[in-house]
Parts: C-alpha cells; structure tokens; sequence
C-alpha cells in the first residue's frame, strides 16, 4: 500500500471566501467543486507530507498549513495588495527557508515559504 495524497480539509459554511486567497492571490487551480466541496492545488506538482511539530521554529505558533512557493515576495505583495494581515515575516530562517504567517479567511494560520 503506497499513500498517494493527504488533503488538508477546512470545515466553513463560506466555500467562496477559499476562491480570493487560494485562488486568486497564491494562482492555486481548483481541482474538484461539487458546491459543498472545492479542493484547490496544483496539477504539475503534488507531494505527499504531513508534519508534526512542537512549535513553528524560531519560537513561532505551529501553521495550520505550509504553502512552498516559487516566490516569497511575490506570494507577501499579494497578500498586502489583497488586504491579508501578515503576522509575522517574511525572514530567513537559519533552517534555509524565507517565509511569512498569515491567516487565510478561516482564521488558518498560513506559513507561506520558499527554499533559500
């Protein structure tokens, strides 16, 4: 038996509110809508993972969900053109990543990163 995908699933009664951050801002393509349901991702490329952590390093809140880009600092001026609070970054981190925090419509805490 091989895993071939996790899906992160977020309970809301505000299916649309997903389109604008994970659509519209970070370019992701919806890949099923059955109404009660919308998955987003990313056809060219979809790895397997789940972590488990004690903290978010650098004595951060542990995200809810990490999102790799190409681009941290297209991915951070899209979310301030889009009106999203960032929490906390961008910064390199000295495990080699750059990221930010910011919180989808959810209230998810959303570690946007790139490898340095």
């Amino acid at each position: 038996m091989k895993v071939k995908r996790i899906v992160t699933n977020v309970r809301t009664r505000q299916i649309d509110a997903a389109n604008r951050f994970y659509g519209e801002v970070l370019g992701l393509d919806i890949l099923m809508d059955h109404g009660w349901i919308t998955s987003y991702g990313n056809t060219e490329n979809m790895h397997v993972q789940i972590a488990f952590a004690m903290e978010g390093g650098a004595g951060t809140a542990v995200p809810d969900v990490s999102i790799e880009v190409d681009d941290v600092e297209v991915a951070y001026a899209r979310m301030k053109e889009y009106g999203y609070h960032v929490e906390y970054g961008p910064v390199d981190e000295s495990w080699g990543v750059r990221r930010f925090y910011v919180r989808d419509p959810f209230g998810k805490l959303i570690n946007i990163l790139m490898h340095l």
